[in-house]
């Protein structure tokens, strides 16, 4: 059987529209989803937050509808860390819901930009944060998240952090500040072989044991120093 070609060309052009329009759910909102960063700003790493279970927990009862409550540190955190980074929150949830919890969380407007799920990309039931798409070098990118592994597209970037589930003794965020201050004072050529160095540990402990291993021999070299000048 023959098929018309105005007929192929009518299937062609219908099929090209239903692709858009899937794409369009499933693609993130923006090839570039940040804007340019200033020339000035070309050194500054950029720090990503994930929302819920990471920063914030959110939880729905009956009797009280929607609560939100903020992980223990989380106000430090935030200001400690505007100083050195750029701070980006990227989360899965509709913006109707992140932008007010941020309004709250952040009156002193630490965090510079927010992603919500429109700028995310859907694939197979889930939405994935795309770091390719922050218009940022990927060298130059830290993902924070309690769910961390399976979350990012770019798994090279991701620090996963202990998902936060109202804990009270909680001190994930504050533990993670002497780790990522430092990574933004000295600036590694590309922050992914950093990460991969520390790739199966506890970041923050894994910093400390080498901070101190570091002192040591510090301390060990003076002290040679002192008897080859005796």
């Amino acid at each position: 059987m023959t098929v018309p070609a105005k007929l192929v060309d009518v299937y062609l052009d219908l099929r090209k529209t239903i692709e858009e329009q899937v794409k369009g759910y499933t693609e993130p909102n923006a090839e570039m989803l940040l804007p340019d960063l200033h020339p000035m700003e070309r050194h500054v790493f950029t720090l990503v937050l994930d929302l819920n279970e990471t920063l914030v927990y959110s939880d729905w009862t009956r009797e009280r509808g929607w609560q939100t409550f903020k992980r223990p540190g989380v106000d430090s955190f935030l200001e400690h860390l505007a100083q050195f980074y750029e701070i980006v929150i990227y989360s899965d949830q509709s913006n109707m819901y992140v932008d007010p919890v941020i309004e709250r969380l952040d009156p002193k407007h630490c965090i510079r930009y927010r992603l919500s799920r429109a700028a995310t990309k859907y694939e197979n039931g889930k939405h994935y944060r795309d770091l390719s798409k922050l218009n940022r070098d990927p060298r130059k990118i830290i993902y924070l998240s309690g769910h961390a592994s399976d979350s990012s597209l770019q798994p090279e970037n991701s620090v996963p952090i202990k998902p936060w589930k109202c804990e009270t003794d909680d001190t994930a965020l504050l533990d993670f500040i002497p780790f990522l201050e430092f990574v933004a004072r000295n600036s590694p050529a590309d922050i992914r072989q950093v990460l991969e160095s520390y790739k199966g540990c506890d970041i923050p402990t894994e910093f400390i044991r080498r901070s101190k291993e570091h002192q040591r021999r510090i301390q060990e070299q003076k002290q040679q120093g002192r008897i080859w000048k005796r």
